[in-house]
């Protein structure tokens, strides 16, 4: 049980680049406080997975806002992901190839306009939600909003790991890629991964997720957004 009570309504976004742990930090924070979690990415990988796995051309945009609309009939969130169709896809979706696949299915803003009543939707009781336009486009109404970064390289080295396991690429190929995603993701017309003004900047490179997380748990706490419950 969490020791935390969160206002009515609460709302979190946690933006910032593949490999911030962004993600961990928002599964963290989120059962910390007694929230549901929504990993935006997840939505993009979903496509993008089942994008692939039906040679659907990632530039076809009519193409993949009908798969979007697929899946959202039939897309159901889990305590540790995603599941489409009753099958869980969760670990699928870890993959490189599917990664650098949904990046290019985020670009389409035709795509993003279709998940982003759902995203809303879900967070309108309250949520900690993470992605890359959470606090600018998605929730731009957010109670508590915070950017994580870190060094491409120390970013690179946590993906490194995680794909080690898949038999992935190499550090240094990592580190390309990322780079590649960053520019794309920043340099996309619609919804590009930016700071809100608003948000609180947080270099998570030499940090733990449980610091960044207490950082995190501290600012909600001084607004009074939570209290002990």
């Amino acid at each position: 049980m969490s020791r935390w009570k969160p206002v009515d309504g609460l709302q979190v976004a946690i933006d910032g680049p593949s490999g911030s742990g962004k993600g961990t930090a928002a599964k963290m924070l989120a059962k910390e406080i007694g929230l549901p979690v929504l990993d935006t990415g997840l939505l993009y990988r979903l496509i993008g997975g089942l994008a692939i796995e039906r040679a659907i051309a990632l530039d076809e945009s009519e193409s993949l806002v009908a798969l979007a609309n697929e899946m959202l009939e039939s897309v159901a969130w889990t305590v540790d992901g995603i599941t489409f169709d009753g099958e869980n896809w969760t670990d699928r979706l870890r993959s490189e190839a599917v990664g650098n696949a949904a990046s290019k299915v985020a670009s389409q803003p035709e795509v993003r306009e279709c998940l982003l009543g759902l995203q809303r939707k879900i967070a309108e009781s309250g949520c900690v939600m993470d992605g890359r336009d959470i606090g600018t486009v998605v929730l731009p109404g957010a109670q508590a909003k915070f950017f994580l970064t870190a060094s491409v390289r120390e970013r690179a080295r946590r993906r490194w790991i995680q794909l080690k396991e898949q038999g992935g690429s190499s550090l240094e190929a990592v580190v390309e890629e990322l780079k590649m995603r960053d520019q794309r993701d920043q340099e996309r017309q619609h919804a590009p991964l930016l700071q809100a003004e608003d948000a609180i900047a947080i270099d998570s490179t030499t940090m733990r997720v449980d610091d960044v997380v207490d950082r995190m748990t501290g600012v909600l706490e001084r607004r009074g957004l939570i209290v002990v419950s």
